[in-house]
C-alpha cells in the first residue's frame, strides 16, 4: 500500500513537471500555385524562448515548397534578394536549418533552440519569397 502511494505522489510530480520540458509547436501552412499569390502562415505569431518544434505543412496542389528558418538582427531587417537569381543568400542571412523540398500535400518537421528575438520562416524556392511566402515570429523571454 506504502509502494502504491509513492508510486501516485511519483507520477503526479511528473505529470504536473512535463508541460515545462515540452517544446513549443508551431504550425505552418505553406501554400499557393505558379503564378498566383504564394502564402506561408504560422498558428502563432509570438512565443516564448525554448525548445521549438515547426509542423510544416504543403497545402499546395501542384507547387513545391520549402520553409527556411532565419534569426534576424532587428525585427525590421531588410532581407536582399539576389538580383537575377529571385532568391535570398541564406548564407548571409545565416539560417537555422529548414524543411527543404516538401511536395504538394507533404508534411516535414524542424527542431530548433530559439532565444529572444525576431525570425523570419520563408520558402526560398525561386520567385516564392517575393510572392509573399514569408512571415515573421517574435520570441519572447
Amino acid at each position: 500500500m506504502k509502494y502504491m502511494r509513492y508510486m501516485f505522489a511519483a507520477a503526479v510530480v511528473l505529470q504536473m513537471a512535463t508541460p515545462s520540458f515540452a517544446a513549443t509547436v508551431v504550425k505552418v501552412v505553406e501554400g499557393g500555385e505558379a503564378g498566383g499569390p504564394m502564402t506561408l502562415t504560422l498558428d502563432k505569431s509570438t512565443i516564448k524562448a525554448g525548445e521549438t518544434t515547426f509542423m510544416v505543412h504543403n497545402d499546395a496542389m501542384s507547387e513545391e515548397h520549402e520553409m527556411v528558418l532565419v534569426k534576424l538582427k532587428s525585427p525590421d531587417q531588410k532581407i536582399e534578394v539576389v538580383a537575377g537569381k529571385d532568391r535570398i543568400d541564406e548564407k548571409k542571412l545565416k539560417s537555422m536549418g529548414e524543411v527543404s523540398d516538401l511536395k504538394p500535400g507533404a508534411e516535414g518537421e524542424l527542431k530548433a533552440k530559439l532565444t529572444p528575438g525576431s525570425y523570419v520562416l520563408l520558402c526560398n524556392i525561386k520567385g516564392h519569397y517575393q510572392a509573399g511566402m514569408h512571415a515573421q515570429l517574435t520570441v519572447t523571454k
